[in-house]
Formats: structure tokens, C-alpha cells, sequence
């Protein structure tokens, strides 16, 4: 038996010029950090006694005689690309829902190839799992993601993710003292808005839409620079971290029509009349997860004001995917 164990992301700035489309002529940054909320993938070969070959166990069960019969797209393209010939058994298990804004469709391709990788006996590099996680999801699938993801799924860590127009990617820690880490995580607020959407088809208007959104993402690319700079200087007040979310938010929100909806945008209203100085809707967008920025002095008045959302504790976390039990002695 091998279980992975992956971690979710949040994503504050940057987003949007993560896809090869914007970052091929132009580069992209985010700013990202992976968070303790995680997506847990056991694996192990499956004896030959049942009818079936393959067990694939998510909100789904598949029983399957060959790979080519299953439905779950990820799974089909991951057992296919790492050229798996024996029966396997694979379960799901998240903290959080999927299609959400927290990458985690990316954070199960990460922790499938790691735990498929952990079955054969090979131990792939952070750059590795998150390459060929990309790959997958863009190339295999076709899926319309861009690629901040699968790297915060694999490095875990708070970084600034670079993407160059050859498509090499660099990972840079933000390096800042433990005080205003935690001084800016105390300034945040975690909510499900409850309404889970499908983030592939909101992508895909976002990537249509970029050749014309050329000033839009280049200011928003700048801006992962200048969170850099307000969180590495301790004499610039985290409150300036903030405001900068709200202008990101506000031009995110600007790409595609998409992006945001009449209750999304009410959500957001509620927090800032309550006192929250930013935050934004977590990845493509249309639903899901939300990140406020509130003084911790306000926070009570905004937790009111939004007490018909469930707020979610989190933390940063640095792990990124790991290999949490390795038990490999199986048939096969």
C-alpha cells in the first residue's frame, strides 16, 4: 500500500498569467502558498482474484477489466502515460470539495503520479511531478489549467513561481521571519461560499479572452513584485498587502464576465462594509473558496456579517506531496 498525501493552494497574485498562452510571449509569476488542507491518494496493486483488473474508488467506484474503460479523465491518462500493465486499486480522499478554487484537481494528478511513481519503486523530484502533472492535465487531457497549480501541489512552500516563454519554471521561497508570517495569515479569512463550479470551462473563456486582456495581466504580473516587496520589508505595514488584493481583485474580476456573479460580488460587499480591506475568489473563478483580508480587530464584525458561510482554520504548509506510507510488497 502507498499513500500520497498532497497538499491544497491558495493563490494571491499573478493568477491568470500562468497559462501557456499568456506566459509563452510574455512570462508569469504568482504568488502562492500550498495550505494544510490536503488530497490523499492510497494505491496499491490489486491481487488476481476479482473480475475486475482496475478498482477506482472516488465519489465514483469504477471496476474496470482495462484501463482504456475508465471514465475518471485523470486516472485514465496517469495509469496510461506511466504505462501501469498490473491491476491497481486507487482511493480518493479529500479535506476539502473538489472544483472549488484550491487547485485540487491538480493536487489528485500530483498525488496519483507521486503514489504511481512510490509503486514502482522511484522517487521523482518536486520539478519532476509537477511537470509531468502539467503535462498531463494540458497536454494528455487537454484540460484548460494553467500551470501555478500542479507546482504548489508538488513544492508545497509559499512562493513566487516564475514561468519563462521556453517553459522552464523557477520556485522561489518567499523568505520572510516567522512574525510576519504569522502576522499575515491573522489578517486572513478562509470561507466556502458554497457554490463549486467547474473550473475548465471559466478557464477557457479567461484564455480566449487574453490576447486582449495584454494591460490587464501585465499589471497583474507586477503585481506578484510588489506583494513581494510589501512582505520582505517589515517596515511596510501588511495592511498594504491587503488594499493590493482588493486592486487585484477588481481586475481579475474585469478579464471575463465569468470571473465573478451577482452573489460572489455581494459576498465580497457584505465583508468590506463590515471593515475587510481586500480579498478575492480563489481560482478561475464562479465559486468556491474566498480569501478575506480583515484586521484581526474587525474580524468578529465580518464573521457576522458573513455567518451564513461556513469559515474554514487553515495554515501555510511546506511539505508539499509526500509519499506518507510506503508499504510496497504486493502481488504484481
Amino acid at each position: 500500500m502507498i499513500i500520497s498525501r498532497t497538499p491544497f493552494r491558495i493563490s494571491f497574485f499573478g493568477g491568470g498569467t500562468d497559462y501557456p498562452v499568456w506566459y509563452r510571449d510574455n512570462g508569469g509569476a504568482v504568488l502562492a502558498t500550498a495550505i494544510d488542507k490536503y488530497c490523499y491518494i492510497s494505491c496499491r496493486y490489486l491481487p488476481p482474484f476479482f473480475e475486475h483488473k482496475h478498482r477506482i474508488v472516488y465519489s465514483l467506484i469504477e471496476n474496470v477489466k482495462d484501463i482504456s474503460e475508465i471514465k475518471h479523465p485523470a486516472v485514465k491518462a496517469i495509469l496510461e502515460y506511466m504505462a501501469v500493465t498490473s491491476g491497481v486499486e486507487i482511493h480518493h480522499d479529500g479535506d476539502l470539495p473538489a472544483r472549488t478554487g484550491l487547485g485540487s484537481s491538480s493536487s489528485f494528478t500530483v498525488g496519483l503520479l507521486h503514489a504511481i511513481y512510490a509503486l514502482k519503486g522511484i522517487m521523482p523530484t518536486k520539478m519532476r511531478l509537477a511537470t509531468e502533472a502539467i503535462h498531463v492535465e494540458q497536454n494528455i487531457i487537454k484540460e484548460n489549467v494553467g500551470s501555478q497549480d500542479q507546482v504548489s501541489a508538488a513544492f508545497g512552500g509559499f512562493n513566487v513561481i516564475s514561468f519563462n516563454s521556453d517553459n522552464s519554471i523557477q520556485v522561489k521561497p518567499v523568505i520572510m521571519c516567522g512574525d510576519r508570517l504569522n502576522q499575515l495569515k491573522n489578517h486572513l479569512m478562509f470561507y466556502f461560499t458554497g457554490f463549486s463550479r467547474t473550473a475548465s470551462e471559466i478557464a477557457k473563456k479567461q484564455i480566449e479572452a487574453t490576447p486582449k486582456k495584454k494591460t490587464e495581466l501585465s499589471t497583474m504580473h507586477k503585481m506578484v513584485d510588489e506583494a513581494m516587496a510589501i512582505l520582505t520589508n517589515e517596515q511596510t505595514d501588511v495592511i498594504e498587502f491587503g488594499k493590493l488584493l482588493h486592486e487585484s481583485w477588481k481586475l481579475k474580476r474585469s478579464l471575463t464576465d465569468k470571473i465573478s456573479t451577482s452573489e460572489i460580488d455581494g459576498i465580497y460587499e457584505e465583508a468590506r462594509r463590515a471593515g475587510a480591506i481586500g480579498g478575492k475568489l480563489l481560482g478561475a473563478g464562479g465559486g468556491g473558496f474566498m480569501i478575506i483580508f480583515a484586521k484581526p480587530e474587525v474580524q468578529l464584525r465580518v464573521g457576522e456579517r458573513l455567518k451564513g458561510l461556513l469559515r474554514v482554520p487553515f495554515d501555510f504548509e511546506s511539505s508539499g506531496s509526500q509519499i506518507i506510507v510506503y508499504q510496497p510488497n504486493g502481488i504484481h
